[in-house]
């Protein structure tokens, strides 16, 4: 069974490590980066908020976001994280979705 997660954190850099974390836990694949500026970003620990999305077994994925929440936590902080079980067709085509130049 397929799944997809997704791990939100403060910065690019914690983006990177939580991306890396995740690829040495489990088995999964990193589908994109995206990122947000939101409108109190003068208040937030970092002014940019990264997502990490990643696709893989329920299980690699699971242990991938554990792992990337951890990694990002000793950065600068994770805002949420997600495991989706078995996406939708619609739902994990909007995984290559980003804001980000490929």
């Amino acid at each position: 069974m397929q799944a997809v997660g997704f791990v939100e954190v403060y910065g690019t850099v914690a983006a990177f490590v939580a991306a890396d974390a995740a690829c040495k836990a489990a088995n999964v694949t990193i589908e994109a980066f995206d990122n947000n500026k939101p409108l109190n970003a003068d208040k937030l620990p970092v002014p940019l908020i990264m997502l990490v999305k990643l696709r893989g077994s329920i299980a690699d994925v699971r242990a991938a976001v554990e792992a990337a929440v951890e990694a990002a936590n000793k950065v600068s902080g994770v805002v949420t994280s997600h495991v989706i079980p078995r996406p939708e067709d619609d739902t994990q085509k909007l995984l290559k979705i980003n804001c980000l130049a490929k």
